[in-house]
Parts: C-alpha cells; sequence; structure tokens
C-alpha cells in the first residue's frame, strides 16, 4: 500500500537514486506524526461502531428518506450505516500507514459511478463524514494532533465524493 515510506522509496528506486533531502524530510515528518496517527487509529478502532451511528444519525436528520436505496428503513440505515464503517475502516488503515493508499485502492476509486449506478447520492455519505469531522473535538476524544491526522483523512474522503 502507498505511503510517504513507500512513495519516497519507489521515487528513488525509479530515479536510480537514493532517496533525497526533501524525500527524508517526507519520510521524517511522517514518523513525527505516528504516534498522534496510531492515537487516532486507536480511538476511532475502539469506538467506530458508535461513531458510524453518529453518522447514520447525522444522514437520516438531513436526508429522512435516507440515501435513495429502494429499501425498507431499517434495511437502508444497516446498509447505509455498513458503507460508513468501511470508510472508517479505511480512514484507520490510512492513519496507520501514514498514507491515503487504502483509501485510494479500496475506497475510492471507482466509488462514485457505482454509488451512481446503485441510484444513492453521494451528498448522504458526504453530510455523514462531515458531521464526524466536525463533531471531534480535543481532547475529549483525542489529542490535538491526533484529531488533526484523523480529519486530515475525513476530508480526504469527503473531497474525493464531492
Amino acid at each position: 500500500m502507498k505511503s510517504v515510506l513507500t512513495t519516497a522509496v519507489a521515487a528513488s528506486d525509479l530515479a536510480g537514486r537514493f532517496p533525497s533531502s526533501s524525500d527524508l524530510e517526507s519520510v521524517q515528518g511522517s514518523l513525527q506524526r505516528a504516534g498522534a496517527r496510531m492515537e487516532a487509529a486507536e480511538k476511532l478502532a475502539g469506538n467506530y461502531d458508535a461513531v458510524a451511528q453518529e453518522a447514520v444519525n447525522a444522514i437520516y436528520t438531513k436526508f429522512p428518506n435516507g440515501s435513495g436505496r429502494d429499501l425498507d428503513s431499517n434495511a437502508q440505515k444497516e446498509k447505509c450505516k455498513r458503507d460508513i464503517i468501511h470508510y472508517l475502516r479505511l480512514i484507520n488503515y490510512c492513519l496507520v500507514v501514514g498514507g491515503t493508499g487504502p483509501l485510494d485502492e479500496l475506497g475510492i476509486a471507482g466509488a462514485r459511478e457505482v454509488y451512481k449506478a446503485l441510484g444513492i447520492d453521494t451528498a448522504t455519505y458526504v453530510t455523514g463524514l462531515s458531521f464526524l469531522r466536525d463533531r471531534g473535538c480535543a481532547p475529549r476524544d483525542m489529542s490535538a494532533q491526533a484529531l488533526v491526522e484523523y480529519r486530515g483523512y475525513l476530508d480526504y474522503v469527503i473531497n474525493s465524493m464531492s
């Protein structure tokens, strides 16, 4: 999976050189933020079900009819929650590896087309993920730096769906 580390090494290898000082600065920055990313990953992993439910509640507050699927309300909410949990799991992976590779490879590529084909408006997911981004609070949920890391990946998904 793509991360700052693998990107720096791959770029150096492709150019047939040792990592440059800017490559090493990128890696060092990623390593310095690793503790905050691990904290965010741990907090998210320990609370993902409640976090996902809050996102679903925010979605159904704004869109009482849900995501546009042809299902009964409870089945629709469960599928919505399943999808939110999928994105939270990918965000967790990104926090662990320190890069967007898991989201790029498993969550973003083709997602808009899939949702369009299924008749699902991505605005519903943007609503839920935006709620999670804005709801996070330091130090209640995690440290300020961990929250910055977590929000960065939420923004990445939100922007990809917008």
